[in-house]
């Protein structure tokens, strides 16, 4: 495999970030995570943080250095994450299970393969236009499918942050899968929470992320967004993936796993203390942090087999 890949996570106007992205490689499958996490007091980044980890600690193990079946790791995969989370909530006899949209993507044999579950977004971008998009699983889109808004007022909407699928909660989450799609050489994955498609349309996306230069584009775009929503910014997050054909002409900053060991990977996943705002006050002590990252491990292991 060839490819260029960057990620950035911000956390906007909000005192802790939320969001949480991780990228993984073995020699032959590539995977990206995106989880938007919902709810207060360290709740809504625990549930993002345990599928984040939980999804990229399976490809670990799974992809050896490929996995046999794409689609089946990622059903099993998102279903066993939403499991931990609800393990979590039991033992810390929470009233309710956090929660955190998902949108995952594994490609393998130069295919694309991703599912999602709220209204966290992957797009494919080809010849600088959207060529496939998820659709959100919000209040919103229904709404918008039944003809009752157009996409203007759908911006302004006061419930356009309400979704109906999502890992944790008190239900089980609506997951949707993609087919299978065969990339093409310049071929872009981009990945985000709805604090980066939330301020901006898909053709500033589109334009933003042109070309395969995307650790100078994916930091151009998250500056846009923020400024675009100003004061209300939310957490906004992004993993962008450039597909190069191995045959093709070298790029600067591309990653080639051609010489990978079949049991080696390469995992970029920001941690936990990462997410808290150094400048803000928080009403979490190290302690609690550690005991934190303690149980989250603690829920993920018990569906690692």
């Amino acid at each position: 495999m060839r490819f260029t890949i960057y990620q950035e996570s911000r956390i906007g106007k909000r005192k802790t970030n939320q969001d949480r992205v991780a990228y993984c490689y073995s020699r032959d499958a590539l995977l990206m995570v995106l989880a938007d996490g919902m709810g207060g007091h360290l709740h809504g980044e625990v549930a993002a943080h345990i599928a984040a980890q939980y999804i990229t600690q399976a490809f670990q193990r799974d992809a050896q250095p490929k996995l046999s079946d794409p689609a089946l790791f990622l059903s099993r995969s998102l279903s066993s994450a939403h499991h931990a989370i609800l393990d979590y909530a039991l033992d810390k006899n929470l009233p309710e299970a956090p929660r955190t949209t998902i949108v995952t993507c594994l490609i393998q044999d130069g295919y694309a393969h991703w599912a999602h579950a709220g209204d966290s977004r992957l797009y494919l971008l080809r010849n600088g236009r959207v060529h496939v998009q998820t659709r959100d699983h919000s209040r919103v889109q229904l709404m918008m499918d039944q003809g009752l808004l157009d996409a203007q007022g759908a911006a302004s909407h006061p419930g356009r942050n309400r979704i109906y699928s999502c890992l944790g909660g008190n239900h089980a989450p609506q997951i949707e899968f993609s087919r299978r799609t065969l990339l093409q050489d310049g071929d872009i994955i981009a990945v985000c929470s709805d604090g980066v498609w939330g301020p901006l349309d898909n053709d500033a996306i589109a334009l933003a992320l042109t070309g395969s230069n995307l650790s100078v584009q994916v930091p151009a775009l998250m500056t846009q967004a923020e400024q675009a929503a100003g004061p209300s910014c939310d957490n906004l997050s992004l993993i962008a993936m450039c597909w190069h054909d191995d045959i093709g002409a070298a790029v600067p900053d591309s990653i080639s796993t051609q010489t990978m060991a079949l049991n080696d990977f390469t995992t970029q996943m920001d941690t936990f203390q990462r997410s808290r705002a150094p400048s803000t006050p928080i009403d979490l002590t190290d302690d609690e942090i550690e005991r934190a990252i303690a149980e989250i491990n603690s829920a993920i292991k018990k569906f690692s087999k």
